[in-house]
């Protein structure tokens, strides 16, 4: 079951990029009877990563059912939980159906983000969501893997800065790899209708 993450950092603003990088991808497969926004092989691929409990998980370890990849940080007071509420009640629209997909966060701010604080954030959103973080060379890979951007703010307070990031989810299947990204105003029934499609056609 979802559940509810309270909204807070008053006063800060975050930076939503939605893709500073190119997005136009897809991982290939018979899957052309579901519609995608994605058009060649440029994103996804493996990665290693840390769990809630610190142990070393590979990106074909974790991808074994649909997943919904979300790049974000603890810290972000709007695009990260609206996107993360919007993938939990996704993934229990596809419960629904019969459907077993997993929400996942990447932090990208290893420097503040520990393996237990982003465990625990993914958590507050689903209890099967899964939280990852790692060192700095870590958390580059993945995000290079996805093609996303993301860059320290060093403005404002140093122990509050916020990270500018791309605000995309990105829907990888087991075998299949990366097949579609979703944008922030994306509803959760959109979400779900999608990735429906394509564990049909997988």
């Amino acid at each position: 079951m979802s559940k509810g993450l309270a909204l807070a950092a008053a006063g800060v603003v975050a930076f939503g990029l939605g893709g500073t990088y190119a997005y136009t991808s897809f991982a290939g497969g018979n899957l052309e009877n579901c519609s995608t926004s994605a058009s060649s092989t440029e994103i996804g691929g493996p990665f290693e990563l840390l769990d809630k409990n610190g142990e070393l998980i590979k990106s074909e370890d974790l991808i074994t059912e649909p997943v919904l990849i979300y790049f974000g940080f603890t810290f972000c007071p709007d695009f990260c939980p609206i996107d993360m509420a919007r993938n939990a009640a996704a993934v229990d629209i596809l419960a629904e159906q019969g459907i077993s997909a997993t929400p996942v966060f990447i932090s990208i701010d290893p420097e503040r983000d520990t393996p237990e604080i982003v465990g625990d954030y993914a958590f507050n959103f689903h209890d099967k969501a899964v939280g990852l973080t790692g060192s700095e060379e870590q958390v580059k890979a993945a995000s290079q893997a996805y093609r996303t951007f993301y860059q320290k703010d060093g403005s404002g307070d140093p122990d509050y800065y916020l990270m500018q990031h791309t605000t995309f989810t990105y829907l990888t299947l087991p075998e299949h790899g990366f097949v579609e990204f979703f944008r922030t105003d994306a509803t959760p029934e959109a979400v779900a209708e999608t990735v429906a499609c394509f564990v049909a056609e997988a």
